[in-house]
């Protein structure tokens, strides 16, 4: 049957279409519509001016035209949706990293240690020493009090450690004071206080000027200790009877102190002495008490020193004897034999053994404790 002209004109734009259409498809094998790869998307074109011409290569070369879809499409489906082209440097089907959080870098200064607990010096006179001056610096918003108070004492001992504390206590909270002044006064007592609570503010100044070397113009704010152990070891070292270990009544023996967290001096006002339950006189000279022996028996016998409401204990301390007696004369004058001697300097916990009490299981001093009511 012959064929119109018209129908062979549409079959050609019909192969034409299709030969655009699997052009756009198949290519080179880079344009696929799984292909994420080139960065192109899905190409669909309709019949052009050029799809008219008839095909040039042989036809035995053209494939079988592909048959249409029912929504409109020939071959592959269509992908829908705008591309979003990958970030640089990333493969497309790597998953997407998260972003990194903010992070805020901050140095924080480490507050140096201050000054342990005392214990609290009463200053029952009214007298400014060295300890209730500790006792001022002991919370870090009295230091400048502190310095105020500091040329009024009437002693020297710890007093240029005492200022130099002050100072930098007041330096390195920014409110003040003189770094200069602290290092000499640090320098001047480099073998340490002369008490326990001496011995505490050499330390913590040091600890102040070791801060200030490493964080030079650096401002913290110090803060009171809070539990550790106390600064002074307070207990009775060790009684001087003339070096037997007895003594009579009437004789004057030595009590040896260490660490005392008070003024000494305060002593026979606002405490005592005992010897096997008694009271007996004292006087002080620094941390050595001259104590009268009072009548007691023959026999060992315990000291006690009490302070405030606080009282340390030394069982066994020495022996009670007998006066010495001859059968040509009379009896030797009580006070003239085991006389104490005051030691020449502030004493500290190693005592000198001269002052200790003869070496049993019974002279270790006994722990501070607080008198009974």
């Amino acid at each position: 049957m012959a064929v119109s002209l018209g129908m062979r004109i549409s079959g050609l734009l019909v192969v034409g279409a299709v030969a655009v259409a699997a052009a756009a498809f198949t290519g080179d094998g880079r344009g696929t519509a799984d292909d994420r790869g080139g960065g192109g998307t899905v190409v669909t074109a309709g019949p052009t001016a050029d799809a008219a011409r008839p095909p040039t290569g042989p036809a035995g070369n053209s494939s079988a035209p592909p048959k249409q879809r029912p929504d409109g499409h020939i071959g592959t489906p269509v992908i829908t949706g705008t591309p979003v082209a990958p970030p640089v440097g990333r493969a497309p089907s790597d998953p997407p990293s998260p972003s990194p959080s903010p992070s805020v870098s901050r140095n924080v200064l480490e507050v140096p240690g201050w000054l342990p607990p005392g214990p609290a010096s009463p200053d029952a006179d009214g007298v400014p020493d060295p300890a209730s001056v500790y006792d001022l610096l002991s919370d870090p918003s009295g230091c400048r009090a502190a310095l105020g108070v500091i040329p009024r004492l009437t002693t020297d001992g710890d007093r240029a450690l005492l200022r130099g504390l002050a100072s930098a206590c007041l330096a390195v909270q920014g409110e003040g004071g003189d770094w200069a002044q602290a290092v000499r006064d640090h320098a001047a007592s480099a073998g340490g206080g002369d008490s326990c609570k001496g011995r505490a503010a050499h330390s913590v100044l040091g600890g102040l000027l070791d801060f200030r070397r490493r964080h030079p113009g650096a401002s913290v704010r110090l803060k009171p200790a809070s539990g550790g152990p106390p600064a002074c070891d307070y207990r009775i070292a060790g009684v001087d009877t003339g070096g037997d270990g007895t003594a009579t009544p009437g004789e004057t023996i030595g009590i040896e102190l260490a660490d005392p967290y008070f003024d000494p001096a305060e002593l026979p006002s606002e405490g005592g002495v005992s010897i096997g339950g008694q009271e007996a006189p004292v006087r002080t000279d620094r941390a050595v008490l001259s104590v009268v022996v009072p009548a007691l028996a023959p026999g060992p016998v315990e000291v006690t020193v009490r302070y405030g409401g606080t009282e340390v204990r030394l069982p066994m301390a020495f022996t009670v004897a007998l006066p010495d007696k001859t059968t040509d004369g009379p009896a030797t004058p009580q006070g003239a034999r085991g006389t104490a001697r005051p030691a020449t300097t502030n004493p500290r916990p190693q005592a000198a053994p001269s002052l200790r009490a003869p070496v049993t299981a019974a002279t270790a001093g006994a722990p501070a404790r607080p008198t009974p009511g």
